[in-house]
């Protein structure tokens, strides 16, 4: 959100501080007036010239350890102001959160599994460009925010709209927010990735999954997450596999051995891939995978 500035305003602003500097500037250095400079004949007679000695003498202050009981005492009031955050600053954090947002939605969702599936899917079939990667990062996107929906809803239900209705401090709001997104990292995450990254991490076994801090969880759970996805990426590539030595081995019985065998098992690859309906099974695959 813009915000407007009246232009009266700013050059009334512009105006005082030009004034403001003029000031300043002709205070400093203006030319003293004493006998190098001015003629004391045209000083008016109600002025009465002051030497150099006097004015510094006049311009030094006395201490009050010296006797002198008299002082000028300063106070300000800034009154019941409320001290906001500053409209930069908001921006400032606002732009972290979104340079943040890819790694947070790698590491702490389940775009991790389901983005590999789909591009080992389509280098198994013998497309590397096909689908684009566009399509392939925005379906597993949506696939990601799909599976996350239960979680992003305990979240907005129990930390969001509260912090938004000030009814919680930041801190606490965080607190409840880590609470939904635990609970699904923990269902997905391996036992032996979680034990190897407490066991390097040097502290005491915890007694239960909430003792175990967030810095230990989210790599247990993203290597489990990596794991996950080239199991299920193994399984999809076999019968592509399978089809390619078939093609391949029919090619030099037939003594075709100058055609690439890639090229003639695409279209029966592709064949395969409809007739199963693979994008659906694919999808499905993933979805159970998280439902387990």
């Amino acid at each position: 959100m813009h915000t407007l500035v009246n232009p009266r305003q700013s050059t009334l602003h512009t105006a005082v501080l030009l004034l403001l500097l003029v000031g300043t500037m002709l205070v400093l250095f203006a030319p003293a007036a004493d006998a190098q400079g001015i003629d004391p004949s045209l000083v008016p007679d109600r002025i009465a010239p002051v030497s150099p000695a006097a004015g510094l003498a006049a311009n030094v202050p006395t201490s009050p350890m010296l006797g002198d009981d008299t002082g000028v005492a300063f106070e300000l009031d800034l009154g019941d102001t409320v001290q906001e955050p500053s409209q930069s600053l908001v921006v400032i954090l606002l732009l972290t959160v979104l340079a943040l947002a890819p790694s947070l939605l790698i590491m702490l969702t389940s775009f991790t599994r389901i983005v590999i599936v789909l591009s080992v899917t389509r280098n198994a079939i013998g497309l590397p460009s096909v689908p684009p990667t566009q399509v392939v990062v925005g379906l597993a996107l949506f696939l990601s925010i799909f599976t996350m929906t239960p979680t992003f809803s305990e979240i907005n239900e129990t930390a969001l709209q509260p912090l938004l209705n000030e009814e919680m401090e930041t801190m606490e709001a965080l607190e409840l927010a880590q609470k939904p997104i635990r609970t699904f990292m923990m269902g997905q995450v391996g036992e032996e990735e979680l034990a190897m990254f407490v066991d390097a991490s040097g502290d005491v076994r915890p007694d239960t999954p909430e003792d175990i801090p967030m810095t230990t969880l989210i790599p247990a759970f993203i290597l489990s997450e990596l794991k996950a996805a080239f199991i299920i990426a193994f399984v999809i590539f076999v019968p592509f596999l399978i089809v390619d030595l078939i093609t391949a081995s029919t090619l030099m019985s037939m003594g075709m051995m100058m055609l690439p065998p890639v090229l003639v098992s695409l279209p029966f690859k592709l064949l395969l891939f409809v007739l199963v309906d693979g994008w659906t099974l694919v999808i499905r695959s993933l979805l159970e995978s998280f439902a387990t």
